[in-house]
Formats: structure tokens, sequence, C-alpha cells
């Protein structure tokens, strides 16, 4: 399933690390969202993404735009991971039923069980304005989601 650019975003309510639930519709009209799915909590390329993400959070978190991270890991794991790498923004569980989200936003790997790494930006309207997603074992270029940001506010 593919999502279309300046189409709706699909809605979700997922709970974070802190068992706090989150609706991405609840944002519309206050802030523009990236959703970025990852595979897997503790992994070497999804850690080094989040790690770069936190290390820039004025960018990706602030007051015009909100960071949801999402994966497939449990919100225990998350609460852990979030704890060991000091990652102070929505981390998102689409544990169960188990890659609805994911499957929403066509990035569910049915072997893998786990999302790919995707991003889509969604503007204060709730309307993808932006999309890429990249296979399980390739990290994403940062540097297209911050141009991505640049030219939303633009």
């Amino acid at each position: 399933m593919t999502l279309d650019i300046g189409r709706p975003a699909p809605d979700f309510t997922l709970t974070d690390q802190h068992g706090q639930q989150v609706t991405l519709s609840s944002m519309h009209g206050a802030k523009s969202v990236v959703v970025l799915f990852y595979p897997f909590a503790f992994s070497g390329i999804c850690t080094g993404e989040l790690g770069a993400i936190r290390d820039d959070m004025q960018t990706f978190h602030n007051d015009d735009v909100e960071l949801l991270a999402l994966s497939c890991d449990h919100m225990f794991s998350l609460r852990a991971y979030a704890d060991r790498d000091g990652l102070d923004f929505p981390l998102l569980s689409d544990f169960w039923p188990h890659g609805a989200v994911s499957r929403a936003y066509g990035v569910f790997d049915d072997q893998a069980g786990a999302a790919t790494r995707g991003t889509f930006l969604v503007d204060r309207d709730g309307l993808l304005r932006w999309r890429v997603v990249n296979p399980i074992g390739v990290a994403r270029d940062l540097d297209d989601l911050r141009r991505a940001l640049t030219d939303l506010q633009t």
C-alpha cells in the first residue's frame, strides 16, 4: 500500500513508552508531525538514527513539529530503550494488534514482523506532505527529512 501525497494520513492512537496514549489527529491544527517508523529498539542502525535525532532535537521536535517514532516493540521495551539512550521524545508501540499502524502506512515487513524505515511528514491539516521508505537494513538520510521540514515551513 502506498499513501498518496496530499491525502489525509491514516490516523492512529498508540501508547508511548510512559503508558500514555498519543493520537495523531490530536495534533491537527497545532503542529506538523514526523511519523518515523523504525524496525527494532536496541538494534544498531535504529539506535544510531534515534540518537542522531536526539542530538538535533530542535529540528525534529519543537514548537512547529512533533516527532512520533513508532516500532512494533512492546511499551516496556520502549521504556527501557528510551531510558538507556536518553530518548525523551515519544516512542510509540505498534505492538498490538501487531503492526496495525505500520500496515496502514504500508511499511510492515511480514517476514521480519517489524516496520521498515518509513518516514512520513504530516502537515498541520493532517495531510501527507512527504514520505520516504528504506528497507530495514538501510539507514535513512536525516538530511532529506531536514530539507522536507524546511520546505514545509516555507
